[in-house]
């Protein structure tokens, strides 16, 4: 018989090997990294923390509220009774219309001029820091102060509007008491109270057209409007937009020019806005549930118009 063959012995395990210790300039360095993204992170819970009470829980609280109403003291279910008196409210179509008045006017104002500024700045080679600062002052000021100074220019007796006219012998104009001006009036106050913003992001994507494309214009012989259309505005187009997008939510909130001017709906409701209907319905008839209600339905009207935007501008540069 051969002899049995041995199986060959497996030698046991090796355990893991233990972690390198790590050196003082290791464990300062991670101290360090640690301290810093627990500062950044503080920072961050700081904000979420500010948005979550002072921006998304009213959202919240205001979608909730639009169902509610108040009954002897007491929160009870409404349902869909405040959409329904705001529907019927009158003041509602007529704030709807003024909104989108002030919105087409200040677009036909607020939105071309800053851009044409931004144009004439952009053509100066010396001083144009001064000028920056000239366009941005008013932003500067406080808003209750610009509009104090407007309603002193326009007042019927010694405005300095109804001055000037009066110098070169025109009649003289009932600036926020009349029906027909009140809504310009307000248009024109805005206008000069935030374009200083709107030309220096206009000027600031000026800047960045580069200068081979006008030359080449110039050789194929374009004169300035044909420059603007086909060079200027091409390569600011996305600024442009979203320019567009921002000043259409801006001025269909608009709130502080009408209240202060012509002290709320103006003459015969001439002024009267959605957000100041808002306004009216919390403070003024302490009906809270038909002023979250308008807000949830402006709120609604703005997004879906965001989205549609959005859409189609993605769809236009695709």
């Amino acid at each position: 018989m051969s002899a049995p063959v041995l199986a060959e012995r497996q030698p046991p395990p090796s355990a893991p090997a233990a972690p390198a210790p790590r050196s003082p300039r290791d464990r300062a360095a991670f101290r360090q990294a640690l301290r810093r993204n627990l500062t950044a992170h503080g920072f961050l819970i700081g904000a979420v923390l500010c948005f979550s009470f002072f921006s998304w829980y009213p959202m919240v609280r205001e979608f909730f509220l639009a169902f509610e109403k108040r009954e002897n003291g007491a929160t009870v279910w409404a349902g869909w009774s405040n959409f329904t008196y705001i529907f019927n409210d009158p003041a509602f179509w007529q704030a709807w219309r003024n909104t989108l008045l002030f919105t087409g006017l200040a677009l036909l104002l607020g939105f071309a001029v800053p851009f044409v500024v931004a144009l004439v700045l952009n053509e100066f080679r010396h001083g144009r820091g001064y000028l920056r600062l000239l366009v941005y002052l008013p932003v500067m000021l406080p808003p209750v102060a610009s509009v104090l100074l407007f309603k002193y220019f326009y007042d019927p007796g010694y405005g300095l509007f109804n001055r000037v006219l009066g110098a070169v012998g025109l009649p003289e104009q009932q600036w926020l008491q009349s029906t027909d001006t009140a809504m310009l009036s307000v248009v024109i106050a805005a206008t000069w109270m935030n374009m200083g913003g709107a030309t220096l992001i206009y000027l600031a994507a000026l800047q960045g057209v580069p200068g081979e494309l006008y030359e080449a214009a110039e050789l194929d012989g374009a004169g300035i409007l044909r420059k603007i259309w086909h060079v200027t505005i091409p390569q600011t187009r996305l600024v442009l937009s979203l320019m567009l997008l921002m000043q259409i939510i801006a001025t269909t909130q608009v709130f502080v020019e009408p209240f202060l001017l012509t002290g709320g709906a103006g003459p015969e409701g001439a002024t009267l806005t959605v957000v100041q209907l808002i306004y009216q319905y919390a403070f003024t008839f302490n009906n809270y549930g038909s002023a979250a209600a308008l807000g949830l339905v402006l709120l609604v009207l703005l997004a879906a118009f965001s989205a549609a935007y959005v859409r189609l501008s993605r769809a236009s540069e695709e």
